[in-house]
């Protein structure tokens, strides 16, 4: 099988799960949104932008340390893969107990809708809390999944969390109100303590999600022993350091508007504003995903091949193929947001506006996530923290500078300006340290074609699903035209 059809594979895979668990992850977006209020939406939303930058924290970029450390002690993965697991438990365990130590204070401070009661607030806190604690611990243990080449073991435990937390949704959004209004065997009992409507069920929902996944990864967890390699262990940390920086720069990237769009706006339209965006920016999550699907296939695969003689030829290659697919998948979304609208509600599509910038910033997130990997193999990660660090300096300049004026719309567009200077200076500083032959006019001419023809799609013939699934076809018929005799070649190739 060729390199690029054994990479295609690995990424679909995982791919695969990835979309199916997001996709069914995002009908929920349709149903909260009907359900709850603007302003409950914009707390739930608020919420999960904590989740995913403590999330980043406690992980301590040992993700990437654990397959780069594999590659380089190939004789040693045992201990690679204790020391890993081992930085991840000693980080979760600290804040656990700084957490409940000043859980009134963090109460206090995420508090944004003066309506919600105090104590509410606690338990969505204590509830963030433990989820976060338990998909820390899954970090290592995912990885080695995908280190041992078992995508199939690891979508069926993606699907699975993702299948819990959505029945457990739908449990408490739907079926015990059902339950109730009918006067059906248990209401009284559900009614002495269900809340119709309550924002903690969906938190309970994940930690419920969560804690199953673990039980899945027991056979995993339970091969952790503390026998720790101390020399690989100092090396694995000073080497995941930056890439802890730099992931959660991007974590501050990806969450931090949202943050600032609660605290900067004033109190009365803050949750409600907040609301609208997050609803609106789930509509680009099918690029988001795509790009992260590729990141799950991509990481182990780049590491694997480092010390091939043609590694750089490949790597250039598969950047190609996947400018392209998200360039469609740029155009794609565009092309259909008339239809992909009604997934939120009605009330939220004044946001609309914002969804090709968010998107724009998704597909240079996507280069520089491909660019990437020249400071990850090359051990120059402090790259990466310098990178992401710039990324992060943009998005709060501008979203501080900005948000008084122009609301959600500065957020959507300081995430466009800085993925895009991350794009840029990861392949300049990437071309002077580890250079690889990437294809740079053929792929800047697929980027600036799919931009031109969004605009004319969402700006020129307002959003005219006929004339944007025209451009949509015009722009993939051009692609396999010029890109034809490759992909013969590829699938035909054994």
């Amino acid at each position: 099988m060729s390199t690029a059809k054994k990479f295609a594979g690995q990424t679909a895979i995982y791919g695969l799960s990835t979309i199916a668990s997001r996709t069914l992850n995002f009908f929920l977006t349709s149903a909260y949104t009907r359900i709850y209020s603007k302003s409950i939406y914009g707390i739930f939303s608020n919420m999960f932008s904590y989740a995913s930058m403590l999330q980043a924290l406690m992980a301590f970029g040992m993700e990437t340390t654990f397959f780069r450390y594999l590659n380089k002690h190939e004789d040693r993965k045992s201990q690679v893969y204790n020391n890993a697991f081992a930085a991840i438990m000693g980080i979760t365990l600290i804040f656990l107990a700084v957490s409940l130590l000043f859980i009134n204070q963090i109460t206090r401070y995420i508090a944004i809708e003066p309506t919600t009661s105090y104590h509410d607030y606690k338990l969505y806190a204590l509830y963030f809390i433990s989820f976060l604690v338990i998909d820390a611990w899954c970090v290592v243990p995912f990885a080695k999944v995908r280190a041992d080449g078992r995508p199939g073991r690891y979508g069926i435990i993606k699907m699975t969390n993702v299948l819990t937390f959505i029945g457990l949704n739908l449990l408490f959004m739907y079926g015990l109100p059902f339950v109730v209004s009918h006067h059906y065997p248990g209401a009284a009992w559900i009614s002495s303590w269900f809340r119709k409507g309550w924002l903690g069920y969906i938190f309970l929902s994940n930690l419920a999600a969560s804690a199953i996944t673990l039980v899945l990864l027991l056979p995993e967890v339970l091969k952790f022993k503390l026998n720790l390699d101390k020399p690989i262990f100092r090396n694995m940390l000073v080497y995941s350091f930056p890439v802890l920086v730099a992931n959660f720069s991007f974590i501050i990237n990806e969450n931090l508007d949202k943050m600032l769009l609660a605290k900067i706006l004033p109190e009365n339209i803050a949750s409600e504003q907040l609301g609208i965006y997050a609803a609106c920016a789930k509509i680009s999550i099918f690029l988001n995903l795509f790009v992260q699907a590729f990141r799950l296939g991509a990481e182990p695969f780049f590491f694997s091949h480092a010390k091939n003689k043609n590694a750089g030829h490949t790597y250039s290659r598969i950047m190609d193929y996947f400018v392209i697919a998200v360039s469609l998948g740029f155009l794609g979304i565009i092309a259909n947001i008339e239809l992909l609208k009604y997934f939120i509600g009605s009330s939220y599509w004044v946001g609309l506006q914002a969804v090709p910038p968010l998107l724009f910033g998704y597909v240079s997130l996507g280069v520089y996530m491909n660019l990437s990997i020249w400071y990850k193999l090359s051990d120059q990660t402090r790259y990466g923290l310098y990178i992401s660090g710039i990324g992060a300096v943009i998005t709060i300049v501008l979203n501080i500078a900005l948000i008084p004026k122009f609301s959600y719309m500065a957020s959507a567009w300081a995430s466009f300006a800085s993925y895009s200077v991350m794009m840029v200076l990861s392949y300049a500083w990437g071309q002077k340290n580890y250079p690889i032959p990437y294809h740079l006019k053929k792929n800047l001419a697929y980027i600036i074609i799919s931009i031109i023809l969004v605009y004319l799609s969402f700006y020129v013939f307002n959003r005219n699903i006929f004339v944007g699934n025209a451009l949509l076809i015009l722009f993939a018929g051009g692609a396999f035209l010029m890109e034809g005799k490759e992909l013969k070649a590829i699938l035909i190739k054994r």
